[in-house]
C-alpha cells in the first residue's frame, strides 16, 4: 500500500495502488496516514477496502497501540458515510453509569446532576460512524441496550420515554478475544454476532517489521522534523526491536530520540535503552549480590510497560493483563501516585 502518498489535491491521486483506499486519515495528531509495506498489513488493507463500501458493523481486533483507531477512521473515510461525523468513545475509560449517558444521552432530571437535556454520542453520530473502542469492557446491562438500539434503529435517552431514530454505522475495537468473553458470560452472544458482521485483525508491529521504518519516517513528519535521518545502526535497532507497545511505543521512541539528537541524524545512542537492548544494569546490592527479588523484577517490568504506553495507566494495565485498580495499587506501592 502506498501509505505515504502525499498528493495534496486530488483524492484519486492519493488512492493506494493495492487496495484503492485513501490512506489519509483525518482527526489524529499522531500517525494519521496508513502505512502498509508489509504483506501482513497489505492483506488487512485489501479486506478493509471491501468492508469500507458496506454499511455493516465491523469488529477490529489487535493489541493495544497497534493502530485500530487509525484503521477505523480509514473505514469511515473511504465509505458512503465519509461526509458524516466519526465519533469515537473509549468504553473502558468511562464508568458504567456515565457511559450510558454518554452513548444514549439523558433528559433533564433523569438523575442527580442532570440539569439539562443532553444528546448522546449515538445521536451525534447520526449519518456517520460510531467507534466503540475496547467494546469488550462494556457492562452487560448496557450491552442489552446497545443491542436493542442496533436491532431497532432507535435510541431512548436516559429518563425519556420517547425513542428517536439513530442512523449510525458501528465500528468496534478490542484487544481481547471476544469469542472467549462470550464463553465466559462476559459478553452477550447475540450482541457479538450483531457486531461481528466483518472482522479485521491488525497485526502487531513485531509481525510487520517492513512497516517500522516507514512508520518512523511518518512520525518524524508529524513531529515537524521530516529532514531527520536514521543512521544504519539506529535503523537496525528499530527493525530488530519487538515493540510490545506497538506503534504507540514507536512514537514514544521517536519522541525520545528527537529530544536527544542535536543535528539532523538519529543514532542508536539517541534511542531508548529498551529499544537498543542496552538497559542500564542495576547497581549491586549492598551484600554484593547481583540477583534481584521477584518484587524488584516485577516493578521494573511494570514501569517499563508504563513508559512504553506513554504513562497511560489504562493501556498499561491492559498490556500487563491486570485491572486498572491493581496497577494503581502497585504504583502507589512504588511511591509513584
Amino acid at each position: 500500500m502506498a501509505g505515504r502518498c502525499q498528493a495534496p489535491f486530488e483524492r484519486e491521486a492519493r488512492l493506494c495502488r493495492v487496495c484503492r483506499l485513501d490512506p489519509e486519515v483525518e482527526g489524529l495528531k499522531r500517525c494519521s496516514r496508513l502505512v502498509a509495506e508489509s504483506p501482513a498489513m497489505k492483506e488487512v488493507m485489501v479486506r478493509a477496502a471491501r468492508f469500507a463500501r458496506s454499511d455493516a458493523s465491523v469488529v477490529i481486533l489487535g493489541e493495544s497501540g497497534a493502530g485500530k483507531e487509525v484503521l477505523a477512521r480509514a473505514l469511515h473515510a473511504n465509505g458512503p458515510r465519509r461526509s458524516g461525523p466519526f465519533i469515537p468513545v473509549n468504553v473502558a475509560a468511562l464508568p458504567a453509569e456515565l457511559l450510558e449517558s454518554e452513548l444514549f444521552g439523558h433528559v433533564k432530571g433523569a438523575f442527580t446532576g442532570a440539569v439539562s437535556d443532553k444528546r448522546g454520542l449515538m445521536e451525534a453520530a447520526a449519518g456517520g460512524t460510531l467507534f466503540l473502542d475496547e467494546v469488550a469492557e462494556m457492562p452487560l446491562p448496557l450491552q442489552a441496550k446497545l443491542l436493542r438500539a442496533l436491532q431497532d434503529g432507535e435510541v431512548r435517552r436516559v429518563g425519556d420515554v420517547r425513542p428517536f431514530t439513530a442512523d449510525v454505522r458501528v465500528v468496534c475495537a478490542t484487544h481481547r478475544d471476544l469469542a472467549r468473553r462470550v464463553e465466559q458470560g462476559l459478553f452477550r452472544e447475540d450482541l457479538y454476532y450483531r457486531l461481528k458482521v466483518f472482522t479485521l485483525r491488525v497485526p502487531p508491529l513485531r509481525e510487520r517489521r517492513e512497516d517500522v521504518l516507514p512508520l518512523a519516517a511518518q512520525l518524524l513528519d508529524v513531529a515537524g522534523r521530516p529532514g531527520v535521518r536514521f543512521t544504519r545502526a539506529a535503523a537496525r535497532a528499530l527493525e530488530e526491536h519487538r515493540w510490545p507497545g506497538n506503534v504507540r511505543e514507536l512514537q514514544n521512541a521517536i519522541t525520545h530520540a528527537l529530544a536527544l539528537a542535536d543535528g539532523g541524524e538519529v543514532d542508536v545512542e539517541h534511542l531508548p535503552d529498551e529499544v537498543t537492548g542496552q538497559a542500564p544494569s542495576r547497581a549491586p546490592a549492598e551484600d554484593g549480590g547481583a540477583l534481584r527479588t521477584l518484587a524488584e523484577v516485577e516493578q521494573a517490568h511494570v514501569l517499563r510497560v508504563l513508559e512504553a504506553c506513554g504513562g497511560r495507566q489504562a493501556e498499561a494495565a491492559r498490556l500487563l493483563g491486570v485491572g486498572r485498580t491493581t496497577l494503581w495499587r502497585k504504583l502507589r506501592g512504588y511511591g509513584l501516585t
